[in-house]
């Protein structure tokens, strides 16, 4: 499973696993790197010590994808909180971001005489899970639990969490944000990220647990209760843009076909001449199927012009240091498809236009290619994200410093995206307008986090932190590494 989610983060991997006959009820291996480096694939006896280890009848996994603390093996999750209480004994680990995390952080100091070595959501989660636990007995009321951390919490959270009794408890925040699937087969429960886990290991009806709800495993069986209402839900759009795997499917939207979508929507606002020697060109290989349903709309050809290094992670997912380095041993041009030709160059989002710079250049000088028009299956991100996407900082937007305010929110005017062109040398550029993203996943606007392309963020901190940062970029408020580094208000 945790290969097939290998997608979703490459900064470290890590298990923990209940086995009621091993001193350690509850066992966690965890490492920095792929889950190949980290479980040792490539060396039989290594990996198979560690799977002995944790061997049991009840695990929950992480790959990490990091918005928030460093990037060392510390931070690596799952996180274990021992105590002498099988009660109190537990690891957990969670996709997403709390918003509020600097508040949340504050008021669990004040509590009374807790400690804090790490500056990341992640910790602040699991003491106030112990909080939480603190007073239950034997059998733990999870929805309670749940549901006083929902009133608490500001952002996303989907969370999987062991107990040293033996309980699985997979939970999704009210809203959703993040995508969380569970399936059962007989005996057997589980529940991922995404759908392609589930599906590969043999489970036939998958389907996405509620927002606001619970799943709780253990050896009586499986229960699904509500822990929080839902009356809104606030899809991330981007996973379906770009983060998720192409073959899964989230809140019962084919990722595949929803980036399908976007490239029909593509086809219908070219304006560029097509003549035989126009060709469609994806970045590979979440732009593909955009890349693809774009030019059979337009009637020419979608070919691979550039090669991928499939030894080179996803740099969007890669720690800072490594993005700008790895992008430029990413892809390699092919001239004897490129040259002479005008390229309809298909992306599937510009964030920091980092591997595009370096790729227009590289399509042009070494491909050859007569002209360049770069195409974004996605609409400019000019805002933060705080929900779990590595966005968090306006300045480092691309498109953010272009836009302009039209008296309702930043936009980026057809005009702007002529200048950004040619600061990234292409002959022009288009972005997708805001409305074809609901279409195309086909869900409702109501129903989806829209915030980095809007401004328009679903929580209250988001709203807030949203200020801080325009205020800074501005030049009347404090400049922040990351806004949600604030203390924010209450959620």
């Amino acid at each position: 499973m945790l290969l097939d989610m290998q997608n979703r983060g490459q900064l470290a991997a890590g298990m923990a696993s209940y086995r009621s006959d091993r001193n350690a009820l509850i066992k966690v291996h965890k490492e920095l790197g792929t889950v190949a480096e980290a479980f040792r694939l490539n060396h039989k006896a290594e990996f198979e010590n560690i799977m002995t280890g944790v061997d049991g009848p009840a695990a929950i996994g992480h790959v990490r994808y990091a918005t928030c603390g460093g990037d060392d093996r510390y931070n690596a999750q799952p996180f274990e909180r021992d105590h002498g209480r099988k009660t109190k004994w537990f690891a957990f680990a969670f996709n997403g971001q709390l918003a509020n995390y600097k508040a949340l952080k504050e008021e669990l100091l004040a509590k009374g005489d807790y400690h804090l070595k790490r500056d990341t959501d992640t910790e602040i989660i699991m003491h106030a899970l112990a909080y939480e636990l603190q007073t239950e007995d034997s059998d733990p009321d999870w929805v309670g639990i749940f549901r006083r951390l929902s009133e608490w919490f500001d952002g996303a959270y989907n969370i999987v969490l062991l107990t040293a009794n033996g309980e699985l408890v997979v939970a999704r925040d009210p809203l959703g944000f993040r995508p969380l699937c569970i399936a059962q087969n007989g005996p057997l429960f589980a529940a991922a990220s995404e759908s392609v886990p589930l599906a590969n290991l043999g489970f036939r009806d998958i389907e996405s647990l509620e927002p606001g709800t619970l799943a709780v495993a253990s050896a009586s069986g499986v229960r699904i209760e509500r822990y929080a209402p839902s009356p809104r839900q606030a899809h991330c759009f981007f996973e379906w843009i770009y983060f998720a795997n192409v073959a899964s499917t989230l809140d019962d939207r084919s990722v595949y076909l929803s980036r399908a979508g976007l490239g029909k929507e593509m086809a219908r606002l070219e304006t560029v001449p097509l003549d035989e020697g126009t060709i469609v060109v994806p970045v590979p290989d979440t732009a593909k199927a955009a890349a693809d349903a774009m030019a059979f709309a337009l009637g020419v050809p979608s070919v691979e012009g550039l090669m991928r290094n499939r030894y080179v992670g996803r740099t969007f997912i890669e720690g800072t240091a490594d993005r700008a380095a790895k992008a430029r041993l990413k892809y390699t041009p092919l001239p004897e498809v490129l040259a002479g030709k005008r390229v309809l160059l298909v992306e599937d989002s510009i964030v920091r236009s980092t591997t595009m710079r370096a790729l227009v250049h590289e399509i042009r000088d070494r491909g050859g290619a007569r002209e360049i028009h770069l195409r974004v299956a996605c609409p400019p991100i000019i805002a933060p994200c705080y929900y779990g996407i590595d966005m968090s900082k306006r300045d480092e937007l691309f498109a953010a410093k272009y836009a302009e305010f039209d008296g309702e929110r930043y936009v980026v005017s057809e005009e702007a995206q002529d200048r950004m062109a040619k600061e990234l040398g292409a002959d022009s550029l288009r972005y997708l307008p805001v409305d074809s993203i609901a279409r195309s996943v086909s869900l409702s606007p109501e129903r989806l986090c829209r915030a980095c392309i809007t401004g328009e963020y679903p929580t209250d901190t988001g709203t807030e932190l949203y200020q801080i940062e325009l205020a800074a970029s501005l030049g009347v408020g404090p400049s922040k590494n990351r806004a949600y580094e604030t203390v924010a208000g209450p959620a």
